[in-house]
């Protein structure tokens, strides 16, 4: 049972990977579509591999490489749980870089960009992921010794959303804008989405598998827990209605509060009251649109998507957030303290900005990291791909 309760979970996550998809390809322009689809498949290819390989090692200490019979049984778990196991855990790692993605859209090499994929993948994700979750290096121990409690990220508001978010802060700075978004004399020129209903089926697909995200993060069908399905929803639907005020009625902002509340919850989900899952989600929502307009409009960063603000900033406060709302004094279940969770998120905000931009900056000053602008003008589809979205209308 443990074994396809977590399968389902997987899967769940693994079809989050199609709204990354079509999140980015209606959030860019038509002649980057195509690049934006076989970007995300492939990177989750890649990550598979760098995963499989080094990357659970290095979080969990364990690899596959034994007699199959061994396989089925490696850690002690029957039937094979450790390897299902690793697929669930893989498709959180290969999140990390569908994140960075939307960030470096319309702009970025694409072998270049698979090198980066598969350093994240294989050393930087895992070995924050190994302090959280693995409790290597005796940084969770160290943690409880000095601030009461451990580091509490039941999904991974910190050690997924955050740690692509910021990881994608160096991605963008180390690329720059696309041609023409901020002028010499200080305008900002909107490059507008291609189509929104792609970006919003992408919302949806994303939404439908938080669920698998979060309540399938309890590892066995025993654990599963109602709290964290009632606090997904609940965070789901406080951050989109606080974009939708706070946005005014604009549908990328509605779409993507959505989000930044399932984002912002994956921290506590499992030890928060429901209404602090709405408070959590609705501060969640109406922060992505004001650190969106801040990092487009007052640092000058062109984050396509706005990955930044949407996984990083929301998952720095779920981190935050599940310190505060988590507590009994909040209706909380308890056994969470505000500074372990505060040092525990700085940390890996630490470790992500550090990472993204040692591994795009040494990408950049060595083989290159940005399409040329002749290529960029073209752009990603026929420049890469040698064909557009919509071929058949192109020979017509």
């Amino acid at each position: 049972m443990d074994v396809f309760f977590l399968t389902m979970g997987a899967a769940m996550v693994l079809a989050m990977h199609a709204g990354f998809a079509f999140l980015e390809v209606g959030t860019v322009r038509k002649k980057n579509q195509v690049n934006a689809l076989v970007r995300v498949i492939t990177d989750f290819g890649f990550s598979t591999v760098a995963y499989f390989f080094v990357g659970f090692a290095v979080a969990y200490g364990i690899t596959f490489f034994v007699p199959v019979p061994e396989l089925n049984n490696i850690g002690g778990n029957a039937n094979g749980y450790e390897m299902v196991h690793f697929f669930f855990l893989l498709t959180f790692a290969a999140a990390i870089p569908a994140i960075i993605s939307g960030g470096i859209t319309e702009r970025v090499r694409f072998w270049p960009n698979v090198l980066a994929t598969i350093l994240i993948v294989a050393l930087i994700y895992p070995f924050f992921e190994g302090l959280i979750w693995a409790g290597n290096y005796g940084y969770q121990a160290w943690l409880s010794a000095n601030f009461g409690a451990e580091f509490h990220d039941f999904a991974g508001s910190v050690v997924v959303h955050s740690m692509g978010g910021f990881l994608a802060l160096g991605a963008v700075y180390m690329l720059g804008a696309r041609k023409g978004r901020y002028s010499k004399d200080g305008r900002i020129n909107a490059i507008l989405p291609s189509n929104i209903p792609f970006l919003a089926l992408g919302s949806w697909i994303l939404c439908v598998g938080g669920f698998g995200f979060n309540v399938m993060s309890a590892g066995t069908a025993d654990g599963a827990s109602g709290l964290v399905a009632i606090n997904s929803l609940l965070a789901m639907v406080g951050g989109l209605i606080a974009a939708l005020v706070a946005g005014k009625n604009d549908p990328g902002f509605v779409h993507n509060g959505a989000l930044a509340g399932l984002v912002a919850i994956c921290a506590g989900s499992d030890i928060v009251h429901p209404v602090g899952a709405l408070a959590i989600g609705a501060v969640a929502g109406a922060g992505f649109v004001w650190g969106f307009q801040f990092v487009q409009n007052k640092m000058k960063l062109d984050d396509v998507l706005g990955v930044i603000p949407l996984h990083g900033g929301a998952g720095l406060w779920g981190g935050i957030a599940a310190g505060i709302f988590g507590t009994t004094s909040m209706g909380g279940a308890g056994g969470v303290t505000f500074m372990a969770q505060l040092v525990g998120t700085l940390t890996g905000v630490s470790i992500a900005i550090v990472g993204g931009f040692l591994v795009y900056g040494i990408i950049k000053f060595t083989i290159g990291l940005r399409l040329s602008e002749e290529d960029e003008f073209m752009g990603a589809d026929l420049a890469i791909h040698k064909v557009s979205a919509n071929p058949e209308e192109d020979m017509a």
